[in-house]
């Protein structure tokens, strides 16, 4: 019995090797990723709940040209593919409101790099206090660099668990912690490190706050 079952052992195992068994098996394909709604236990709004007020619309950027660039007081600027941003530096994720100065809030689950890395990776030199973030379609905004360190603020990528849509400000988008809206910059394509504390985005140029706190009036010095 015991040599008649081993025959039979042996005639399976030499079925399975001439039919190529190993590659009847189906192929895994990958699904859709679902927008998370819930985080811990708290209520996330939906990526659609954003209010389109960008100046010149929606930005679709090119991944094929696309660069993230790190230059300005730098001691080795850094010119990056979408790729190597995702792949080369640690991800982190946080549950943060963005506040719009039109009066309307979203509470979305960012995930995203560190832009303190970034910044460690070029070299930031001692005398930059001043990171000015440029946009795909020329939008500038600016956030001190002590801030953008000791705050862990974040470069994201994703938002509620998928891809940052075109509209939201794929590739990149700056999630600027306790700061009002405008200081978001979507489509970044340059992070900027100056010595200028007095430099003006394209919101602050038109009056509103430089620092852009929460806690204080955005119209202001």
């Amino acid at each position: 019995m015991g040599n008649q079952l081993f025959r039979w052992a042996g005639l399976i195992v030499f079925v399975c090797l001439a039919g190529g068994c190993a590659s009847t098996s189906p192929d895994i394909a990958t699904l859709e990723s679902v927008e998370v709604r819930q985080y811990q236990g708290e209520k996330l709004s939906s990526v659609a709940d954003f209010r389109e007020n960008s100046i010149q619309g929606p930005q679709n950027v090119p991944l094929d040209s696309y660069s993230l660039k790190v230059s300005g007081l730098v001691d080795t600027p850094l010119s990056l593919t979408y790729d190597q941003v995702i792949a080369s530096y640690a991800h982190y994720s946080k549950v943060i409101t963005l506040h719009c100065v039109e009066g309307w809030d979203v509470t979305i689950l960012w995930e995203g790099v560190l832009l303190g890395d970034l910044l460690k990776a070029a070299g930031a030199q001692g005398n930059a206090v001043i990171v000015i973030f440029h946009a795909y379609d020329g939008y500038t905004s600016s956030l001190p660099i002590q801030y953008l360190k000791d705050k862990n603020i974040l470069l994201a990528y994703k938002m509620n668990g998928v891809t940052i849509p075109p509209e939201r400000g794929f590739p990149f988008v700056v999630v600027a912690e306790a700061k009002w809206g405008y200081k978001w910059v979507k489509w970044v394509t340059e992070i900027e490190l100056s010595n200028d504390p007095t430099y003006k985005g394209y919101w602050e140029a038109y009056g509103y706050s430089s620092t852009g706190d929460l806690d204080q009036p955005f119209l202001g010095p």
